[in-house]
């Protein structure tokens, strides 16, 4: 079931989720502080996640390969 949801889906409901919550602090008259920092907390994952996304952890294939293409003097 998890396969049909695409990550632009996972993020906008993310970010959703995040501006429904901010809405409901300011809704019941908590500080600007307070709706900022829960705003900032719950963007800040996603932002990371569309940062680290689209890069691939090296295999152990490639790593090893690095350390044996080292010259011998």
């Amino acid at each position: 079931m998890s396969t049909g949801i695409s990550r632009s889906w996972l993020l906008g409901g993310w970010c959703a989720t995040v501006a429904v919550l901010v809405a409901a602090t300011v809704a019941l008259g908590a500080d600007t502080s307070t709706s900022v920092l829960l705003l900032v907390l719950g963007v800040t994952p996603a932002v990371i996640m569309m940062l680290v996304g689209g890069t691939t952890a090296p295999t152990v294939a490639e790593i090893l390969h690095a350390v044996e293409t080292k010259t011998r003097p």
